[in-house]
């Protein structure tokens, strides 16, 4: 799916937030360079609007880490909480189709795909929650395994009591307080 691109100005806006984000946050991404990162973004400028649309979303992507095998820069959604406007959503669009009543807005697995970013898995969770503490007030869905979703089950996280929790619900449910978490990889 190609996504518009951002005018000059825009790009310019996103670049210097990310730029300081980055900046501000070494403890997420020790031993990368901004510059180089800099240089994968304006390689590959149609990923730009998929950062913008975590940013627009409340998300504050940021470096979390580079790929060992591939050496692609992995960008996390590190909002302190969920990202507050992609909460209340069910998991997928199956469960959002289950739903005979009182229907989410949409999925979080939809919402990912349009936005070009995928769900965060719960190892890049658990890895995200060893930079910070996230989602104390609030959870977030993550990538969960055909064979449970297949039985209707869908997992999410949360940090609670200074600990990550990973635990199971109902796909087609949804709540005020868990959104999604996404992974770019540029």
């Amino acid at each position: 799916m190609s996504h518009p691109t951002l005018s000059a100005d825009h790009r310019k806006e996103l670049l210097g937030i990310l730029k300081t984000r980055f900046e501000k946050n070494p403890k997420r991404h020790m031993g990368i360079e901004w510059e180089k990162v800099l240089g994968r973004l304006e390689a590959n400028a149609e990923k730009l609007w998929s950062l913008n649309e975590m940013e627009r979303t409340g998300g504050e992507p940021d470096v979390a880490g580079q790929d060992a095998k591939t050496g692609d820069y992995l960008f996390y959604d590190c909002s302190a909480e969920s990202p507050k406007d992609r909460r209340n959503v069910c998991y997928d669009h199956d469960a959002l189709e289950a739903r005979k009543t009182f229907k989410p807005k949409d999925s979080a697995t939809n919402i990912a795909s349009v936005m070009g970013i995928e769900l965060l898995t719960e190892s890049q969770y658990r890895e995200l929650q060893k930079l910070g503490a996230f989602d104390t007030k609030t959870s977030s869905w993550l990538k969960t395994h055909a064979d449970i979703r297949k039985l209707g089950g869908a997992v999410f996280g949360d940090r609670r009591y200074d600990t990550v929790f990973v635990y199971h619900n109902g796909a087609e449910s949804y709540y005020g307080s868990r959104g999604f978490r996404g992974c770019l990889r540029i």
